[in-house]
């Protein structure tokens, strides 16, 4: 039988964010240029929802992530490096007839066309995750279950996996969704599209940016996305340089019937000025910042602001991970007025500066 048994108990809460989804190994350029010229690659990680656990792990938190990965040595990596940011990887299963997931990538903006990315995921072992075969016990276990639209696109029993877990039931965690389009992924068709706006739906929490909303669903503007998925408490629409607009009923992590109800508010929190050195991963760090804030049931303006923090961190390192700023130094930048955040500029090894050397300059 697929899928939790009927009127099985869920586990006690000691997690505070479970993540569910693909990690690979990701070989990074030593210098820039086409892949085919690169002469030689630096290891490393990279997987959403596994990004998503090691910043609130690093950030403090008891994050989990949930995963299949191959039995050969890049599983070993992934596995070793996810559990050194202090996540729980204890749930990860181990494939003996499917590989781990690797992808190349250039070093260039993914934004922009000269970005290319070779990926060797086809029948990895994390595309092998169904209802049948992951363990829903650890899955419940924490107060948020954060999953992305990458998963559902990597097979068939993967989505139904992700219609599993989000389907409404009692006792079930908080679902954040990233919609995370990406699509290379998916198979032709417009299946996508509606896929990832019918997961969206279920969802209590949901990240997507405004790009992604008129490029899968032809949406354009926070307002008319919000009317296109009225059911999440918290929708989080990502503007970019513009910032975040987050439209939110409902702001307590827990079950789906606790966070319903009240008057809808709509906050918008402008980005910050930052100089960028590589324009990855800073949407799953974004997600990470907003995640963490709400785990401390922080006011809605001062989630996005963690979120714009966090992104700011992982903007201003080469690879898709980093040390999160401490949470007091966190917290003083947050708690800035509206003209003083406006005129923040953060740069390269800003996380570990102090009060005293924080940069504070208008762009």
């Amino acid at each position: 039988m697929s899928g939790p048994a009927a009127g099985t108990a869920v586990a006690a809460t000691t997690t505070d964010v479970v993540c569910l989804g693909e990690s690979m190994v990701t070989f990074l350029p030593s210098q820039p240029g086409r892949l085919a010229d690169v002469p030689s690659f630096g290891r490393g990680i990279g997987g959403a929802e596994s990004n998503v656990a090691c910043a609130l792990a690093a950030a403090g938190h008891r994050a989990a992530w949930v995963g299949r990965v191959g039995a050969d040595g890049f599983g070993d990596h992934l596995v070793e490096t996810i559990a050194s940011y202090g996540v729980d990887t204890s749930a990860v299963r181990r494939d003996p007839f499917r590989p781990t997931g690797i992808y190349f990538r250039t070093a260039t903006d993914r934004g922009t066309d000269t970005h290319e990315v070779a990926y060797y995921r086809a029948g990895s072992a994390a595309s092998a995750m169904s209802p049948a075969n992951v363990p829903y016990e650890e899955l419940f276990a924490g107060r948020i279950l954060h999953l992305s639209g990458i998963t559902a696109a990597l097979s068939g029993d993967c989505l139904a996996l992700l219609r599993e877990l989000t389907a409404a039931r009692p006792g079930r965690p908080l679902v954040s969704f990233d919609v995370n389009h990406r699509p290379h992924l998916w198979r032709g068709g417009d299946a996508d599209a509606s896929v990832l706006l019918e997961l969206a739906r279920r969802a209590d929490l949901v990240f997507v940016g405004e790009d992604e909303a008129e490029e899968a669903w032809g949406i354009i503007g926070a307002e008319a996305i919000r009317a296109a998925v009225p059911e999440p408490s918290v929708l989080v629409v990502k503007r970019g340089s513009a910032g975040a607009t987050v439209f939110a009923s409902g702001l307590r992590p827990g079950p789906r019937s606790s966070n319903a109800g009240g008057a809808e508010v709509v906050t918008h929190v402008p980005a910050l000025h930052v100089d960028v050195v590589a324009a990855v991963g800073a949407g799953d760090a974004f997600a990470a910042g907003f995640l963490s804030a709400t785990l401390r049931g922080l006011p809605v303006r001062d989630r996005a602001r963690h979120g714009h923090l966090m992104a700011a961190a992982v903007l201003t390192v080469p690879g898709d991970l980093t040390e999160p700023p401490a949470r007091d130094h966190a917290d003083r930048l947050v708690a800035l007025g509206d003209d003083a955040w406006g005129t923040l500029r953060l740069g390269p090894g800003w996380t570990a500066a102090d009060r005293a050397s924080e940069e504070v300059r208008t762009p």
